[in-house]
């Protein structure tokens, strides 16, 4: 099944898509994080809605927001080849750091970034290398803690496309601290049109993950392109290590990282910093992921920063 959330005169609402992509609305009040923390009710819900509700909006029409609000995004990276991209802009003759094989590393993002697939971003207090990263976000179903790899595939509901704006130059600067990513990821993170529940994607099941093409295009020319199971980490395989030692629950994010080819850092690393430019106000990014939807924001202007300075000096 394909869910939606969309503005109304009564608030949020969360909905149900048909088969003619037309918005069947669940009952008020009811979400996604919510829905998902009772095992089967998702579903229950949704189908008795359809049998009783035959009319209303088309995808079209409706005014998106992100389909849920996620308690914690957990960003990884499982895509081989950008990492290799990323690296070259320390290092010309970089590779792929031998820790990928070993762990799938993640950051926390900022739950509060979130935005809908069609919500403007302003650029970074004090950003002037703004970048956009193409991604696709596993959503935790029922929770769990500790989990095997076997055990993880079970406690994911399903997927959503998600685009982790980025601004470069506060995210390399900070870095060189040894934390973060911090302020250079904390500034919007598009959620993508629909969640896609993980039954209708088993179809097209391939290696580590699914056979759909990715493509990310700015002011509609085409940046970059890959394939979802281009993944050397699995979803289940990103659940299994983000429960170690702790919970994850229902609604929680787990980003697969940027796609080969899907953000521009990883292009200035190939093809240097002056091969694409960063985004610039009235820029508009575009995501499409094949059956799971995409985003399409428009930069616009931030904020000036204000001076922060220590209290003590060296």
């Amino acid at each position: 099944m394909r869910f939606v959330r969309h503005r109304t005169d009564q608030g949020p609402r969360l909905a149900v898509l048909d088969d003619e992509d037309v918005l069947i609305n669940l009952p008020i009040g009811l979400d996604l994080p919510t829905l998902l923390s009772e095992e089967g009710r998702l579903f229950e819900v949704a189908e008795n809605t359809l049998k009783s509700t035959n009319s209303g909006l088309s995808l079209a029409e409706a005014d998106l927001m992100a389909p849920l609000d996620p308690p914690t995004i957990r960003d990884f990276s499982a895509f081989p080849e950008h990492i290799a991209g990323i690296a070259k802009n320390v290092d010309p003759e970089a590779g792929i750091p031998e820790i990928f094989w070993e762990i799938p590393t993640f950051y926390f993002s900022n739950p509060y970034a979130a935005i809908g697939p069609h919500d403007d971003v302003p650029i970074p207090p004090g950003c002037e290398r703004f970048d956009f990263e193409m991604e696709v976000a596993a959503v935790v179903g029922h929770a769990g803690r500790d989990l095997t790899v076997e055990e993880a595939a079970d406690h994911i509901a399903g997927f959503v496309v998600i685009n982790d704006f980025s601004a470069r130059d506060l995210q390399f600067r900070e870095m060189q601290l040894q934390l973060g990513p911090a302020k250079g990821k904390d500034s919007a993170t598009a959620l993508g049109t629909v969640f896609v529940t993980a039954d209708e994607l088993a179809s097209r099941r391939s290696g580590t993950s699914y056979d759909l093409s990715m493509e990310v295009r700015v002011n509609g020319k085409t940046i970059g392109t890959d394939r979802l199971d281009s993944m050397a980490w699995s979803f289940p395989a990103l659940a299994a290590y983000a429960s170690r030692g702790t919970w994850i629950r229902p609604g929680d994010l787990l980003g697969s990282g940027t796609c080969q080819g899907g953000c521009l850092a990883e292009l200035w690393g190939r093809h240097g910093m002056d091969s694409y430019p960063p985004l610039h106000p009235g820029d508009v990014v575009t995501t499409d992921v094949e059956l799971l939807g995409g985003t399409r924001n428009v930069v616009v202007p931030g904020t000036a920063p204000h001076k922060i300075t220590p209290e003590l000096r060296r």
